[in-house]
């Protein structure tokens, strides 16, 4: 990927909130020690230097607001964005400035690494809906071992320790468990994201019309989105109760959502390339749409109802930048 040159100007501060009194001095000092913590994050995770000035502009304000947040029990950050917003890269900057910054403990979970097995989605797919085989929407992730991990990391009352599942996405499967992280629950903040954490359900009348050709062609008889939203409605809003505070990266359309996912699946090309079993998993753009089109429901009822209800709102646009900010 060829670099744009990196934009030394300062900003104006897209954040809405002024820091406190004699915060201001501090934060400028922290930025200055943190851009080159910031800039092996760009070069890490291949990204364009244009987004360098957001840093002193969104993430570091973001982190520092989430730090004010923590006090002495552990919390949890839900990170809400559709497919291609970039909810892992601001994971892996909020988790690098909270504890660098901050003095944080900080533990990085994504809705991905709790997905179902591919044996237990091909079980679900023969016992409901053919739809169930391919991942992502409510019902093909482990909730009941996702409440597991939750109830761990929040427990102060002895040292535990718990594994997070690793799904590798290039084989479509849950890597063996040996190859699973262990965490303990020493942790400040939790860091939560996913493309549908903190969704909502859909009233029943709301499943009647079709969204998509997916819907209309595979799901006539509204079995599949039924079971979603009934998930959604039940087994997972007792996962999303665990949520202290609700970030939102809006989308400005399906359209970016497609582009942008484009360009996941052209990094999962390339890191996978030499292998040739992982290539298989690799979506052409025929077979990308129809993926999108699980999730397109969801995606589309989220982006008009969580911004009214989240803390943070980071609004995205075209060219993938954070371009204005809402706090409740």
């Amino acid at each position: 990927m060829i670099k744009k040159k990196k934009d030394t100007k300062q900003s104006p501060s897209l954040w809405p909130l002024s820091p406190r009194a004699g915060d201001a001095d501090s934060l400028s000092i922290l930025a200055e020690n943190l851009q080159p913590v910031f800039d092996r994050i760009i070069d890490d995770e291949r990204l364009d230097n244009s987004i360098s000035p957001q840093f002193t502009r969104i993430y570091l304000p973001l982190a520092e607001w989430i730090a004010r947040k923590h006090n002495d029990k552990p919390i949890v950050i839900g990170i809400n964005g559709a497919q291609g917003s970039g909810k892992s890269t601001i994971c892996k900057i909020l988790k690098q400035l909270l504890s660098q910054a901050f003095g944080k403990s900080v533990i990085e979970l994504s809705i991905d690494d709790l997905y179902l097995s591919r044996q237990r989605r091909e079980e679900l797919a023969n016992k409901i809906h053919p739809l169930f085989k391919t991942r992502g929407v409510p019902g093909t992730h482990d909730i009941q071992y996702a409440l597991k991990i939750f109830s761990t990391l929040l427990d102060r009352s002895d040292d535990l320790t718990i594994k997070i599942p690793v799904f590798d996405k290039a084989i479509d499967d849950l890597l063996p468990e040996q190859d699973w992280l262990s965490v303990n629950n020493d942790v400040d903040i939790i860091l939560f994201e996913g493309w549908c954490v903190g969704a909502q359900a859909q009233e029943s009348d709301q499943l009647q019309l079709a969204v998509n050709q997916l819907e209309v062609i595979e799901d006539a008889d509204l079995i599949w989105r039924t079971y979603i939203n009934k998930q959604l409605n039940e087994n997972y809003q007792k996962l999303f109760s665990y949520i202290d505070y609700q970030v939102m990266l809006k989308v400005p359309d399906m359209r970016s959502i497609f582009e942008w996912r484009s360009l996941q699946e052209k990094k999962l090309a390339t890191s996978c390339s030499e292998n040739e079993s992982s290539m298989k998993h690799v979506m052409s753009e025929q077979e990308l749409k129809r993926f999108i089109m699980h999730y397109e429901r969801i995606t589309r009822s989220t982006l008009e109802e969580m911004p009214n209800r989240a803390d943070v709102v980071l609004q995205l646009d075209h060219h993938h930048q954070v371009c204005d900010v809402k706090i409740k």
